[in-house]
Parts: C-alpha cells; sequence; structure tokens
C-alpha cells in the first residue's frame, strides 16, 4: 500500500519529468506486475492527451526496463558511464498487455539482448565482475 500511496503522490503534483529509483523493487511479482501496469495506463493516457511526461526510471530488473521503457540506457560503474544506449521497439499503449508481452518473442529478444550486452560489458573488463577478479 505504501508504493500505490507513494505513486499516487508523486502523480498527483502533476510534475513534468518523474525520476524513479526502483520505485517496485521490494514488491512481490504479481503486485508489481500490476502497479507496472497501472502506472503505464495513467503514464499513456496522458501522453494520449498531449500531456507528455518524461520518466527516468532507475531499475536493476531487465524485464521491468524493456515492459516500462520506449529507451535503456545501461550504466556501468567505477566510474560511472554508459555501456549501452538501445531503443525498445515494442507496440504502446502496453498497460492492458504487460502480462502477455512478457512472453512475446519480440519482448523475450530484446531482454535477451539486453542481458548479452551487459554480461560482455563485465565481461570485457569494465564491470564490476571483474574489478572482483583483480589481485
Amino acid at each position: 500500500m505504501r508504493q500505490r500511496v507513494a505513486l499516487a503522490r508523486t502523480l498527483a503534483a502533476d510534475p513534468s519529468i518523474l525520476l524513479m529509483d526502483e520505485p517496485f523493487a521490494a514488491l512481490d511479482a504479481r503486485t508489481k506486475l500490476t502497479l507496472q501496469a497501472e502506472f503505464l495506463r495513467i503514464w499513456e493516457g496522458q501522453k494520449a492527451k498531449g500531456e507528455k511526461k518524461t520518466v527516468l526510471f532507475v531499475t536493476h530488473d531487465l524485464q521491468e526496463a524493456v515492459l516500462l521503457a520506449d529507451r535503456v540506457v545501461i550504466m556501468l560503474p567505477n566510474p560511472g558511464r554508459v555501456a549501452e544506449d538501445i531503443l525498445v521497439d515494442l507496440p504502446r499503449p502496453r498497460a492492458e498487455d504487460l502480462g502477455e508481452m512478457m512472453y512475446t518473442p519480440e519482448f523475450r529478444s530484446i531482454t535477451q539482448s539486453l542481458f548479452d550486452r551487459l554480461e560482455g560489458a563485465i565481461a570485457d573488463g569494465q564491470g564490476p565482475a571483474a574489478e572482483r577478479k583483480s589481485p
């Protein structure tokens, strides 16, 4: 309930830019999917009315990133830098079809591609796994 109230409070202020740092991370899978769909329903509804809002959404969940985003930027640490910047070409509106979209070949392909790129960047010595291997 706290997550729902926090989301409602954020949206009630009607900002033009939303900065969201893992807002659904502490939720069970069903509640997370419900809130993701509700967030998208509100955001896509506003967009359809010409009320564009920019959302910067931070997540460690690649599936969540692909479900919600039009663009995914993969960051690597030490020092923080952009490893990849990928456009997500999945149809909108998505709010009503999130559960089904997760099982489409297009969704799986994009998610797998992001995972492979992230793993490749780490394997190339650019991420935390490489830093742990140093003596």
